[in-house]
């Protein structure tokens, strides 16, 4: 389908795989940090060379690389600026994303061909800042996370920029990610690259001198993730150019599943002449289940948050469906599947194969051998190679979970 005119899907990648497969799996544009100047300084990140390899595999798929220049900097943390800005606009990446004038207008002054973008650091959250960002020569603003959709609607309509919403991934607990709780608990700068997400820490909750949660359940101040299936709709009818994921330290697994989902229901959307009608958000919903951990609600997508949108003393960690492999080839003549095995599994098994073009497809193993032909009954060994009989096509990326 043709995706010029339609809204931009935009998802996270950690590393230059998940950057590849985001594309393969139904990304428009990846945002992803480098080294420096970037929060999220615990993921892997990537190197100029990294960056130069994923502008060429993005422009090879008609999609865009962005980079994430989005810390609140320090005097120290200008060194090696200009030339690394000067990197991104030769690599052929397309925008990055900046909450500080002073790194945008260095940016406008060495590399005047990147897109600059307002990050969500900044919690825009009405058109008059944004129209002044435009006037500033920014070209996109993130709205804040704690806009209501009522007001998205305003500004959608009053604002000269391109608006850029999260539809999906971890929420914060307080204002745009304005927290220092990682600060003072661990030292770790939050708005610098380091949050240790001191928020989903497990906690004893004191009244006085009273321990009022009971053991072993804990306290936690974490909200629950986002989840945006049923606000994807309204957001695309009110123009919003951009929906984004979260998620730039999350698996390879996570990218693929959360990015075929929404690039599925957004297909159906437009397929659907803009029309809900028909439409099984059930089935999006418990596609996204299957990579997710944690519970999820709206956000602010649907309206004010409540006590319903936190996790409190919730026990928030759940299993995913396991991711096993990933295909690395496939031989027709055969019917013999070669794959790099992530998780535990064996004979008799049922699983499901997914993949960009592969629709959810389940069997049970009934036989797998190792690289030298070797009959095995268990694969229990991390990036294992794996040759299993298929009994239909898969391609190089597809994946296979557990049932």
């Amino acid at each position: 389908m043709n995706r010029k005119n339609k809204v931009e899907l935009l998802a996270p990648a950690g590393n230059l795989e998940k950057l590849k497969i985001a594309i393969l799996y139904g990304a428009d544009a990846v945002y992803i940090g480098g080294k420096k100047f970037s929060l999220r300084a615990r993921a892997s990140n990537f190197t100029i060379s990294d960056i130069v390899e994923g502008c060429l595999f993005a422009k090879k798929h008609h999609a865009k690389i962005y980079v994430t220049m989005n810390i609140i900097p320090h005097e120290e943390d200008f060194e090696g600026i200009e030339e690394y800005l000067k990197d991104l606009e030769k690599a052929g990446v397309g925008g990055i994303i900046v909450s500080s004038m002073m790194i945008a207008r260095i940016a406008k002054k060495v590399a005047p061909k990147l897109e600059r973008h307002i990050s969500t650091q900044l919690s825009t959250t009405n058109s008059m800042a944004i129209n002044q960002y435009h006037k500033m020569g920014f070209s996109r603003v993130v709205l804040a996370r704690e806009t209501l959709p009522e007001d998205m609607e305003r500004i959608a309509r009053e604002s000269k920029a391109e608006l850029e919403v999260f539809i999906h991934g971890g929420m914060c607990s307080s204002y745009s990610g304005r927290c220092m709780l990682s600060n003072h608990l661990t030292n770790r700068d939050a708005n610098r690259g380091g949050c240790a997400h001191s928020c989903r820490w497990n906690y004893d909750l004191f009244k006085n001198t009273e321990l009022i949660n009971d053991k072993p359940d804990f306290f936690n101040i974490g909200a629950k993730d986002l989840t945006g299936v049923t606000s994807i709709f309204r957001l695309i009818d009110m123009g919003i150019k951009s929906l984004k994921i979260e998620g730039r330290m999350k698996s390879l697994y996570y990218i693929a599943t959360v990015v075929r989902c929404y690039r599925m229901l957004i297909d159906e959307y437009y397929k659907n002449n803009c029309s809900p009608i028909g439409i099984d958000l059930d089935f999006y919903y418990q596609e996204i289940a299957k990579a997710e951990n944690r519970l999820s609600s709206t956000g602010f997508l649907e309206g004010k948050v409540t006590v319903g949108e936190q996790l409190y003393n919730i026990r928030n960690e759940m299993p995913t469906k396991e991711f096993l492999g990933i295909v690395l080839d496939y031989d027709r003549a055969s019917g013999v599947a070669t794959i790099e095995q992530r998780n535990y599994f064996e004979v008799e098994d049922d699983v499901e194969f997914f993949g960009p073009n592969l629709g959810n497809t389940r069997f049970k193993v009934m036989k797998m051998m190792d690289e030298d032909g070797n009959e095995l009954m268990v694969a229990r060994h991390p990036l294992q190679i794996i040759k299993m009989k298929v009994p239909f096509k898969v391609n190089k990326f597809d994946m296979v979970r557990r049932v």
